[in-house]
């Protein structure tokens, strides 16, 4: 018997991200109070690992294969995350601005009892900016919902001079090279 996919965000980036697979799957919100379970004292890596298990734990079950995720930008050794408003926003984008942070981007698949997690860390280069650009660049892609600020699948990608990273679909939410490995050591689908 085939196993249902549920993808446990209700993250429209991921759900179109996931689309790209080619495999049916059903996105539901994870049963788990986000902000509740943040813990300062976590590494951002642990952070996100933590976030993205918790996100998958809470619908596993039998027949399904359940992916959770959680993406944070981790500079200067704390957590930035969405600014919600577009003042923070342009806070966000001038501190960061002519700096190096990363993009933690971790996954949890649970196959019923197996436990299959992966982490991304993408290092972004921001350009050195004025006000007046980034001001005009948050006018144009409204990034409020996005961690760090920018939407790189947009205009985002302007406020960069260099990207490292392993796999660019990490920096939108989900890593579909390791997640399509991860996906091969699962039951059928």
């Amino acid at each position: 018997m085939k196993k249902q996919l549920i993808l446990a965000s209700t993250s429209k980036y991921r759900q179109e991200l996931l689309h790209r697979l080619a495999v049916p799957f059903t996105a539901l919100a994870p049963l788990i109070d986000e902000e509740k379970e943040k813990d300062p004292s976590l590494a951002p890596r642990a952070l996100a690992e933590k976030l993205a298990f918790l996100k998958a734990q809470s619908l596993k079950g039998p027949g399904k294969i359940v992916i959770g995720g959680d993406q944070l930008v981790s500079f200067e050794g704390r957590i930035i995350g969405k600014a919600h408003t577009t003042e923070r926003a342009v806070e966000q984008l001038l501190s960061m601005q002519g700096k190096t942070h990363e993009l933690v981007t971790a996954i949890c698949i649970f196959d019923g009892d197996k436990v299959l997690p992966y982490t991304d860390i993408t290092r972004m280069h921001m350009k050195k900016l004025s006000r007046e650009q980034i001001e005009r660049y948050v006018s144009l892609d409204n990034p409020i919902d996005c961690a760090g600020s920018y939407k790189i699948e947009k205009h985002g990608i302007m406020l960069f001079d260099k990207i490292e990273s392993e796999d660019f679909t990490a920096i939108q939410g989900l890593p579909l090279i390791a997640l399509s490995k991860l996906l091969e050591n699962c039951d059928p689908l």
